[in-house]
């Protein structure tokens, strides 16, 4: 077997789309044939698997999501199904997997590994950058941005009619998207699992702005704290503000990939790639401390993410 095949896995992540497009033109320059995976763990098992065309990556770069869909398999958990899998792989020359995803990606194909030896290396790909052992994402400055635009335009509303408003992010039960966002926006209050908060303390210190004609109030919110609700019913009657509460949802994930993570894409596709051709077999790719790296999974899988703590620190002010 000579092949690499290339899929998407979990929840999809601007960013995914580039780093295909990377792993396949890398893989065809080194005399490897590419193979991509539609539909994720569920398609390995089904043999949704087709031989990468020039006409699939040519326009793949600027598409958001990933055109390669994903999805969440029960059906990987069982023996049978990962040896339907490994047959797939077989009949094509298959022998390396590179796979875009989170934690749980990452275990599947380990335990395929166990029972196949088919090496794989992962990709971390989820807008919450909660992925212990590396600084970023794939997915995450799009996020970011499309977060930005959203506070921008709400608090053009929000000027208009003295409102206070409460912005729901994404991020499961890690903080760090709406910790940046709020720090990046100017927001007034961020509420996020990893930081107790006082609403007392918030509503002595925005009198000004509660009282100021003209003037509005942001509130970041994670979704993790499920205080969303509670903080605009709060906000209406303990501040006297006409509150709206914007939940963003799944517009998080869409839009076109910033610069940083088609650049991103690119740089962990292209070192995936060379670490399975190098026999650097069951890695995951990393950024830390500005340096790209190798990491095995028990130390990314098997450890607890937190937040960059000055980012944390940073964000102490605006939950009291």
């Amino acid at each position: 077997m000579s092949g690499i095949a290339i899929m998407t896995s979990g929840g999809d992540a601007a960013g995914m789309n580039p780093a295909i497009k990377a792993a396949v033109d890398h893989s065809r320059s080194l005399g490897v044939d590419p193979y991509v995976v539609y539909d994720g763990l569920e398609g390995l098992i089904d043999g949704k698997i087709r031989l990468a065309s020039n006409e699939l990556t040519r326009d793949m770069i600027y598409r958001g999501g990933t055109l390669l869909r994903s999805s969440r398999s029960k059906r990987f958990f069982e023996y049978e199904c990962r040896k339907q899998a490994y047959m797939h792989l077989k009949e094509r020359g298959i022998d390396k997997l590179v796979i875009m995803g989170g934690d749980g990606s990452f275990r599947a194909l380990n335990d395929f590994f166990n029972d196949f030896e088919i090496p794989f290396a992962g990709i971390p790909a989820t807008i919450d950058n909660d992925i212990a052992g590396t600084d970023y994402c794939l997915g995450v400055d799009t996020a970011q941005n499309v977060i930005l635009n959203c506070i921008d335009s709400v608090r053009d509303t929000a000027r208009s009619h003295h409102r206070a408003f409460v912005i729901e992010t994404m991020g499961r039960d890690c903080g760090y998207l709406a910790m940046t966002t709020a720090l990046c926006s100017g927001a007034d209050i961020c509420i996020v699992p990893e930081i107790p908060y006082d609403l007392e303390s918030i509503y002595d210190r925005l009198q000004g702005a509660i009282k100021e004609e003209g003037s509005c109030v942001i509130a970041v919110v994670a979704e993790g704290t499920r205080v969303a609700q509670y903080l605009t019913r709060w906000l209406t009657e303990r501040a006297g503000m006409d509150t709206r509460l914007t939940v963003l949802g799944h517009v998080q994930r869409g839009g076109s990939p910033t610069a940083r993570d088609r650049l991103m894409g690119t740089r962990f596709a292209t070192r995936a790639v060379d670490a399975l051709l190098n026999d650097e077999i069951n890695k995951i790719m990393v950024y830390r401390d500005g340096l790209y790296s190798y990491a095995t999974l028990d130390s990314v899988a098997g450890q607890q993410y937190a937040v960059n703590e000055e980012i944390v620190s940073l964000c102490r002010g605006l939950s009291r």
